[in-house]
């Protein structure tokens, strides 16, 4: 197993040149990104197509990536790939996936693009983290009670 500061310095340098290639590209700058959700600027020629660039070429980058990484037996810095169980379409993905994009279409942030612009010292991106924050354990706490109450309901009269 590699040691734990050799994997913190992979992560470290693995998100620095993630949050560099985020600040060039522009992405951490919501205008930007709200200009590329703004279809009907299309006619008058505002829309801003370069975040369909950004995530075509993280697509292609990323299904190289992964088929050179999963032609390995193992990961380099891990004792095995931890990949997905699931495949199927369920409400959960389908309601995440809705939340993620009205979230990131009213505020121009999404979760990954706003970690490099915590460091542009605007109000906003701390704003957004506090949001999601709070998203997440609402979410929790939902999912926990609700599960409290299906074991509650499934106990077999007595």
């Amino acid at each position: 197993m590699t040691h734990p500061a050799v994997r913190l310095a992979a992560a470290f340098a693995i998100g620095l040149v993630f949050g560099t290639g985020i600040l060039l590209a522009g992405m951490a700058n919501p205008a930007k990104v709200l200009n590329f959700f703004d279809l009907a600027a299309i006619p008058g020629g505002g829309w801003d197509p370069s975040l369909a660039v950004v995530m075509a070429a993280a697509l292609t980058v990323t299904a190289i990536g992964y088929r050179l990484v999963l032609s390995r037996p193992r990961p380099l810095l891990s004792g095995g790939f931890t990949l997905p169980s699931r495949h199927g379409i369920d409400a959960r993905l389908v309601g995440g996936a809705a939340i993620f994009g009205i979230g990131w279409g009213i505020t121009g942030f999404c979760p990954g693009g706003v970690v490099p612009a915590l460091g542009l010292g605007r109000i906003e991106p701390f704003l957004f983290c506090l949001a999601v924050a709070a998203g997440m354990i609402a979410t929790r706490r939902f999912v926990h009670a609700r599960a409290m109450l299906a074991r509650a309901t499934a106990r077999p009269a007595a």
